[in-house]
């Protein structure tokens, strides 16, 4: 790897707020602060999707959001729609959340389909698909699992977490997701990243984006 630059890290990092409340002013601020970091994606609700879009219209900034979030408890077709709702609204960054319960007790080809169709709905030129798998909830079997069934769906990253389970990124399971998928697929680490160090064992250990809320702290720790 190049030697990993502030303009580098940067580029990794999907700038988020997800959260359900906030200072009025929040998305704004995101987006104000994506475009002068130049940060690889600003990742909203979906509900914020067309007002980010708007305000990054001139830059090259991206717009992602979250779909069966946070509990990847939905209707398959419904977050298929939401998707592509998203899309149209001006989404390039999708991030879909398995269905941690099918995954561990439920029918395996069923979930594959369900994964399949996911995929398809963001097969589209400039669009993006990640699959959150929860990781924290996961055993090291059931992880490699979902991530070899992300990567036969054709998802373009698989993703450790969203940020609101029992745990986020750890070096262990990016590590295991990069064994797992192999060069050719992005992994993205997310929740828990607030320090630079953070960043950097991630990034060491296979992930090549970071979804945090904290990348500007992190940036301003870089020299």
């Amino acid at each position: 790897m190049a030697k990993l630059t502030k303009a580098r890290l940067a580029a990794m990092i999907d700038h988020t707020f997800l959260k359900a409340a906030g200072e009025a002013d929040a998305i704004e601020t995101l987006c104000a602060e994506a475009r002068k970091y130049r940060f690889a994606c600003a990742m909203v609700n979906p509900c914020e999707v067309r007002h980010a879009a708007q305000l990054l219209a001139k830059s090259k900034i991206r717009i992602g959001t979250v779909i069966n979030f946070p509990l990847g408890q939905g209707v398959v077709d419904a977050a298929i729609a939401d998707a592509r709702l998203a899309i149209a609204e001006g989404a390039k960054d999708i991030d879909f959340v398995i269905d941690v319960r099918k995954l561990k007790f439920g029918d395996a080809k069923e979930l594959q389909d369900d994964l399949n169709r996911m995929a398809a709905a963001c097969r589209l030129p400039g669009i993006v698909s990640k699959l959150i798998i929860e990781c924290c909830y996961l055993t090291d079997r059931e992880k490699v699992k979902a991530c070899k069934m992300a990567k036969k769906a054709g998802f373009d990253f698989v993703k450790t977490s969203t940020g609101f389970g029992t745990g986020g990124a750890t070096v262990h399971d990016v590590a295991l997701m990069r064994k797992t998928v192999g060069p050719e697929m992005g992994v993205k680490a997310a929740g828990g990243i607030r320090t630079l160090a953070d960043a950097l064992a991630l990034v060491d250990a296979g992930a090549t984006r970071l979804g945090c809320s904290a990348g500007v702290a992190i940036l301003k720790e870089m020299k």
